[in-house]
């Protein structure tokens, strides 16, 4: 229960961060290891048709495979709560805003954002700006939104969230020489691949530069907090951010492992011996077994236990 609390009064406290990785869009979308495929290219180019087919099911609200359905519910519960976060923090201590990272190019987030903008008083940038035509451009991440009284005697910062895809998204699109955001699924999306060399597609292109440029920025402010899930460092230009902005000592990072056998994992990736003092790695382990997930063995039908989005979301709902 120690934990619990910790995470969710930090949640509130601090200037906040995610870093979302493929697991958070499991079971719709496997791990590229779990993706069939004679080699790399044809796994990759497999995984992709995978994402644009979970992305378009969800855009058109055609919820016949449980997977999306699933996924999709567990991202709008997480937002939902991410917001309920948001408008208890105080805007004059942290700004009322939040950053998602995330390396996936899937468009459940963006789904999940405008269901809930019908019913709450949100904004939400992914970093285009254009009415008929929206093009990225990270200087649009810089805005703090406020609502005014009809009266003009007082001004409420609306709770923001930013999206920001250092790894592209199926809905992006190259215009010349810039990159326009549509409506729908695009067959030539611009995505970076996982390829194992990432960090060399990435900063060959100066939107993705910008993109990663932000999550350092962002990181190197005082008072943030980052969490840190689905997400196991293998791309090594993010973990090489990442153990650079725990040079920053007001940041506090809390990695959360799907299972307790990946905390090694998470060091070995990050190339540490031993956390730092202001990183933490929680696993199941750490947590009361109420907001976990059970899980049965398929081979022993032993029961064991993850933490997943829905066990973040229960944390932040708990009173």
């Amino acid at each position: 229960m120690e934990n619990e609390k910790i995470i969710k009064n930090l949640a509130i406290t601090k200037q906040l961060n995610f870093l979302i990785g493929s697991g958070v869009s499991k079971p719709a979308i496997p791990l590229m290891n779990e993706v069939s495929g004679k080699d790399d290219s044809e796994k990759n180019d497999n995984l992709i048709q995978l994402i644009k087919s979970a992305s378009k099911s969800i855009i058109d609200e055609d919820f016949k495979n449980d997977n999306n359905l699933f996924t999709y519910n567990n991202y709008r519960d997480f937002l939902f709560q991410v917001i309920q976060l948001l408008m208890l923090s105080n805007s004059r201590q942290v700004p009322r805003s939040v950053n998602i990272f995330t390396t996936n190019y899937d468009l459940f987030i963006e789904k999940a954002i405008d269901e809930l903008s019908q019913e709450n008083r949100i904004v939400f940038n992914d970093g285009a700006n254009g009415y008929f035509k929206r093009y990225i451009d990270s200087a649009n991440y810089n805005r703090v939104v406020s609502y005014k009284g009809l009266n003009d005697n007082y001004i409420n910062e609306i709770p923001s969230i930013n999206l920001i895809k250092p790894h592209g998204s199926v809905n992006w699109v190259k215009d010349n020489d810039k990159i326009l955001v549509a409506h729908n699924v695009k067959e030539n999306c611009v995505v970076v691949k996982p390829t194992g060399i990432e960090g060399e597609e990435t900063f060959l292109n100066n939107y993705f530069h910008d993109m990663l440029r932000m999550f350092q920025l962002e990181l190197d402010k005082p008072q943030t907090i980052l969490f840190v899930l689905g997400f196991s460092f293998q791309d090594k230009h993010i973990a090489k951010m990442f153990k650079r902005a725990l040079q920053n000592s007001e940041l506090l990072a809390y990695v959360l492992c799907f299972k307790d056998s990946e905390k090694d994992t998470i060091l070995e990736n990050l190339n540490l011996k031993k956390c730092p003092n202001n990183m933490k790695i929680l696993s199941p382990e750490d947590f009361d077994q109420d907001i976990l997930c059970e899980n049965t063995d398929e081979e022993t039908g032993e029961k064991w236990y993850s933490f997943t989005v829905k066990s973040l979301t229960k944390i932040f709902e708990r009173n």
